[in-house]
């Protein structure tokens, strides 16, 4: 085996890297021959016209309408993810409680919120509390309802008005992606944790721990490491899902690429898509190499090294030395 070789497979032989050769360069003419039919229909139909380009040259188009669409989204997906993650530890944590009190209603938390659709928990975030709330409002609840509201749900930007709650387009959005992404990052936490080889939680407990230690000094920091290729790519597909909130009218990098920019330059929606996907993919490639770097920066600080054991360090004696410097046949006693 040589530095090709993976945990997953042998090393090709020649006649394996000449297949695959083969079959690059294949699926290379295959995929040119797709891209250029695509580039000879688009320009048939003239959407390579500059009348359909031209905006995104323009700085008023950036300032006023994609890059402020852009702010909502980063906006939306940092605070998202954030909470998001905190979702996750807790609830993750709390699936691996000895309690049954804990452990159960968790599970039950987790596994509601992860099998509902996204979209459907962004819907009930937007419209139900403007529904239930007057209700709630005239119940003993009210006093608790309002407290919540002024007190924590304000950050968000939700508004209490004679007992309705107005709950805006961003907060909608926020909501519904933590509790959906937060749900699968709980199970990735309960998974990074279990990952663990035992013997090393039953080490900690045996130097006197007990269990919130183990887990915040031993488990924690070992399954951080297993679970970061699993957290960024849910970061990532919930930074894809900020785009969800145009369907609420949210004004996201969607909806100002798809609504504001064709609505004011010739309806070039194919080229808004274009140029937001464009922006997309760039994000998303940022955020998993500054996941890889983070990764890999952490992976060095934890390495140490040891000293070897040399010539008057305790290095054991040569075999038929003995402890006074005879060897074994002048009748010394042999180390």
């Amino acid at each position: 085996m040589n530095k090709e070789a993976t945990v997953l497979f042998d090393a090709p032989g020649p006649r394996a890297r000449a297949r695959n050769r083969i079959m690059t360069i294949v699926s290379s003419v295959v995929l040119l021959a797709i891209l250029a039919a695509f580039i000879w229909r688009f320009d048939e139909k003239g959407q390579f016209a500059s009348q359909y380009w031209s905006p995104f040259l323009k700085w008023t188009v950036w300032k006023e309408m994609i890059l402020p669409g852009l702010g909502s989204t980063l906006k939306a997906a940092a605070v998202a993810s954030v909470l998001a993650m905190l979702f996750g530890i807790v609830f993750g944590l709390g699936r691996l409680s000895d309690h049954w009190w804990i452990r159960v209603p968790a599970g039950a938390v987790v596994e509601f919120f992860r099998a509902i659709p996204l979209l459907i928990l962004i819907f009930l975030a937007f419209f139900v509390p403007n529904k239930i709330s007057p209700t709630i409002a005239e119940s003993q609840f009210g006093t608790l309802q309002r407290v919540l509201v002024e007190n924590f749900f304000s950050l968000f930007g939700v508004e209490i008005n004679a007992g309705t709650v107005v709950v805006p387009a961003f907060a909608a959005v926020v909501f519904g992606l933590v509790l959906y992404n937060g749900s699968v990052l709980a199970e990735v936490v309960r998974a990074g944790v279990l990952s663990i080889p035992k013997g090393q939680a039953e080490a900690a407990y045996s130097i006197g721990l007990r269990k919130n230690g183990v887990m915040r000094l031993v488990l924690l920091p070992q399954a951080i490491r297993v679970m970061m290729p699993a957290i960024v790519s849910q970061i990532v597909v919930l930074l894809k899902d900020t785009a969800l909130g145009f369907i609420i009218a949210y004004s996201e990098l969607l909806n100002a690429g798809f609504n504001l920019v064709p609505a004011n330059y010739h309806n070039n929606k194919i080229q808004a898509g274009i140029v937001i996907a464009i922006i997309y993919i760039a994000i998303n490639m940022s955020v998993s190499r500054f996941a890889t770097w983070l990764e890999g920066r952490s992976r060095r600080s934890r390495k140490t090294s040891g000293k070897t054991l040399g010539a008057g360090t305790g290095a054991p004696p040569a075999p038929g030395m003995t402890v006074g410097g005879a060897t074994g046949a002048t009748g010394g006693a042999v180390v």
